[in-house]
């Protein structure tokens, strides 16, 4: 097999042949066979494919006739890659005896999804890309980016955007008594300290490679640093750098920051805002950089756009209404410390474990009476959408939250009635 240009005919002199482990783990790959290692080493050729500009040739007809095609192909519901067969009346097909003979198996690891399935933090190193696949398709020294038993339907820059915001304490509101200052300065500073404690690779701190704006993007600061980096980067772990950026909008590949041009990346952006659940900005906006294949240098290769509270509340949201429930929330903080009631607020990024399994709240409520020093903590569910499949999920995720705090559920007939924080406050009665 063969890396070639796109839309040629394969047997140009240029084309590259795949190493043979490479092959073997490609063609178990391919056929649903391959072990978990196989998996990466087959998506991270396609990925890369995909953003070279390459396809994939089959030598299964012999030398001197032209080869069978195989097409890179992005599925972005599981968030991997995969190839498809390239066919038309003037293109060869493959043996029928070839592996590639038939359409991808689709039973891959990274398919498998459930919507009870806990939502963890991701383990390993802060960390997306991988070396070049010729080293994946030997096993490597670790297994940090296995992730198969947690949430494989959600992206691993997802997560591991989550895991930067609660590191820095993003998802939670402290009580109006602290003076706290919300402001998008104070947000990303709070970004960066949490950046000084996490590592993308052995001895390597995120903060090395870490930013806040789009800038060093544009001035090439992010490829120089991972430039310098590279040669002492840990070898079983790829060189690549994070920038966070606040963002009103995204269209495809491209992020629209306030101050300047669009900053456009290699794949689509990928958010939780999608058809069916749009979700307007703000957003923050983990970009991973990395180097392109055949040594092009290096880009901003992939994007998770989480919507947020507004740009002084860097407060992860799921949903329009999640963002008209966390309103009102804060709209129940301000009375109760006019009553003398501090109150904290919490957006759980990932699961808690409860006697009867794991749940994540949308918030979770922490009261306080100055006065009388009685504590209260609820739980509140934003009840936004209305399906059967949403409906059976909450029924097995809400007595579980129970045993959190005193559970309250907030639907849109009290959001649109402005009824929600009188709702709040009855359960916050202290």
């Amino acid at each position: 097999m063969w890396l070639i240009h796109r839309d040629t005919d394969g047997n140009s002199r240029d084309r590259i042949p795949l190493p043979a482990p490479l092959h073997e783990a490609l063609v178990r790959w391919y056929v649903g066979e391959g072990s978990f290692h196989d998996e990466q080493a087959g998506v991270t050729l396609v990925q890369n494919a995909r953003i070279g500009h390459r396809w994939i040739a089959c030598g299964c007809l012999g030398p001197g006739m032209a080869p069978p095609i195989l097409t890179p192909a992005y599925l972005s519901e599981a968030e991997t890659y995969y190839l498809r067969r390239l066919t038309s009346t003037k293109r060869p097909e493959h043996r029928t005896d070839c592996p590639f003979f038939r359409d991808q198996a689709t039973n891959r690891i990274t398919e498998v999804r459930s919507h009870n399935t806990p939502t963890d933090p991701p383990s390993g190193f802060f960390e997306v890309l991988r070396p070049a696949p010729e080293k994946l398709a030997q096993r490597p020294e670790d297994d940090s980016l296995d992730d198969r038993t947690r949430n494989a339907s959600t992206p691993r820059l997802a997560r591991l955007l989550w895991r930067l915001l609660d590191s820095a304490g993003c998802n939670t509101i402290a009580p109006l008594g602290m003076g706290y200052e919300w402001s998008i300065r104070e947000e990303f500073a709070s970004l960066g300290r949490a950046a000084a404690k996490i590592e993308i690779a052995p001895g390597v701190e995120l903060a090395r490679a870490f930013w806040t704006h789009a800038r060093p993007l544009e001035t090439n600061t992010v490829y120089g640093t991972l430039r310098a980096l590279a040669p002492k980067w840990p070898k079983t772990h790829a060189p690549q750098g994070f920038v966070a950026l606040y963002a009103k909008t995204i269209k495809g590949n491209e992020i629209h920051v306030p101050d300047g041009e669009p900053v456009n990346i290699a794949t689509r952006v990928q958010s939780p805002s999608i058809r069916g659940n749009h979700i307007s900005g703000p957003y923050i906006v983990l970009v991973v950089a990395g180097e392109y294949p055949e040594a092009r240098g290096y880009a901003p290769l992939r994007a998770y756009a989480q919507p947020i509270y507004n740009g002084r509340m860097f407060v992860p949201v799921e949903s329009d209404f999640e963002r008209k429930a966390l309103r009102a929330i804060l709209d129940t903080q301000r009375v109760l410390h006019a009553r003398g009631v501090d109150m904290a607020i919490s957006k759980p990024l990932f699961d808690s474990m409860t006697p009867n399994g794991p749940c994540r709240p949308d918030f979770v409520l922490e009261a306080r009476s100055r006065m009388t020093g009685e504590l209260r903590t609820v739980v509140v569910e934003a009840m936004g959408f209305d399906s059967d499949e949403y409906e059976a999920t909450k029924a097995v995720t809400h007595p579980r939250m129970a045993v959190l705090g005193d559970l309250v559920t907030l639907d849109r007939s009290e959001m649109d009635q402005s009824s929600a924080s009188i709702k709040l406050l009855q359960a916050l009665d202290i």
